[in-house]
């Protein structure tokens, strides 16, 4: 009998996998995991998956550069408070 380590961290785990099935090439998925060296398909895709996500956000906040105005006073913020009174 295998008992489950119950973290909320698990249970989300097991609650948002999903199985599914997809027809993929397999050849391209046996290089993706070559090149990333991983045994699995399935830790292989998640990668990709998760890697491309990774990838568009980075590129969603390019595209702000420059469009959202931020106000620094950056020599304030560069002063670190002194320390506190001493007892």
């Amino acid at each position: 009998m295998i008992i489950a380590d119950l973290t909320s961290e698990s249970i989300q785990h097991i609650i948002y996998r999903m199985r599914t099935t997809l027809d993929l090439p397999e050849g391209l998925v046996e290089e993706a995991k070559t090149l990333l060296g991983y045994k699995s398909k399935t830790d292989t895709i998640v990668f990709a998956l998760e890697e491309l996500i990774r990838r568009r956000k980075i590129q969603r906040l390019k595209g702000l550069f420059g469009k959202v105005p931020i106000e620094i006073d950056i020599a304030k913020s560069r002063r670190r408070p002194g320390p506190g009174p001493r007892s």
